[in-house]
């Protein structure tokens, strides 16, 4: 039987991820499957830079604002529903179109990770959230770099629901989190996956699209957004959007404004290396760097020509 033929397009926040995949869906008859960890949130569009009608050009676009920021959501819950959507998706003929920054979601969905049937623990799981509230996970991630230094590896300390999960998971199973994902490959990839990814030769160009980016959020509403989305949900996995926590400070009266701004700035270039350390160790990834072309049309009809090739269109 042949597989599933699925296209990709990965890379940093704010490098241009959704013009190139509506631009590609456009050209292929293809429906955009987003592969954001924040983007899934219904309230949350400003802080997750949501792709707004006017720029989804007509183009269906899955897995957006269809959850409440109080809901948990995991990896093993997206890539059910990404399955799920491929198959719909593929089924009317069209091409799948996977979009978004979130390593952790695309890598498990085309390399075919399984995930444990085991339930999680309420219990277990609030315990260990109060603890990492203690001392901002600094004594949760110890005992992670002990039991499972790999996965420790992956984790950032402030991120709680991954750090959380991967502790959850060994105290109820015995096994690491590392063991268990090495177990889940035991079956090959059943897609046929064509991976583009952007990013951008003068990381400074990526860091000013950052930095405007964040402005433009600002001009949008972000401040009022924020404190919505606080003072109306109890956050579980929506907690780790950038944009919301660093504004508690001024909400709080504790810090200016302009200070909370520059957090937000900051904290988004660091997710973007981090983004990128991820998806460089991806060998399937074919890169494109907007800053090598005169336009970003160019990146689009050279990006086009990769995908006919690689897929013998």
């Amino acid at each position: 039987m042949d597989k599933k033929r699925v296209l990709a397009v990965v890379g940093p926040t704010a490098s241009g991820k959704t013009k190139l995949a509506v631009a590609l869906a456009k050209r292929f008859d293809g429906e955009v499957i987003s592969a954001d960890s924040m983007q899934i949130y219904r309230t949350m569009s400003i802080a997750t830079a949501k792709p707004t009608e006017e720029e989804m050009e007509g183009v269906p676009h899955h897995l957006i604002d269809f959850l409440d920021p109080s809901q948990p959501f995991s990896v093993s819950d997206y890539v059910r529903l990404a399955r799920e959507k491929i198959d719909e998706i593929t089924g009317r003929g069209k091409l799948p179109v996977i979009a978004g920054g979130t390593g952790l979601y695309v890598d498990s969905l085309l390399n075919h990770v399984s995930f444990s049937e085991q339930r999680g623990d309420l219990a277990l799981r609030e315990a260990l959230y109060e603890e990492a509230k203690k001392d901002n996970g600094e004594t949760l991630y110890r005992y992670l770099c002990e039991i499972d230094p790999e996965a420790a590896k992956e984790i950032h300390p402030h991120n709680y629901v991954r750090l959380v999960r991967a502790v959850e998971v060994y105290r109820l199973t015995g096994k690491t989190l590392t063991q268990q994902k090495k177990e889940s490959r035991l079956e090959p990839p059943p897609y046929h996956s064509c991976m583009v990814g952007l990013n951008f030769r003068d990381r400074q160009k990526l860091y000013d699209r950052i930095n405007l980016r964040v402005d433009r959020m600002l001009e949008d509403g972000l401040v009022d957004e924020a404190q919505e989305v606080l003072s109306a949900a109890d956050l579980k996995t929506a907690y780790n959007a950038i944009g919301y926590k660093e504004l508690k400070p001024y909400f709080a009266g504790e810090l200016p404004l302009a200070d909370c701004i520059d957090k937000i700035k900051q904290e988004s270039r660091r997710y973007a290396k981090r983004q990128l350390t991820w998806f460089r160790r991806n060998p399937q990834i074919c890169w494109f760097f907007p800053d090598e072309f005169d336009t970003f049309d160019n990146v689009i009809k050279n990006s086009q020509k990769y995908v006919e090739t690689f897929f013998n269109l």
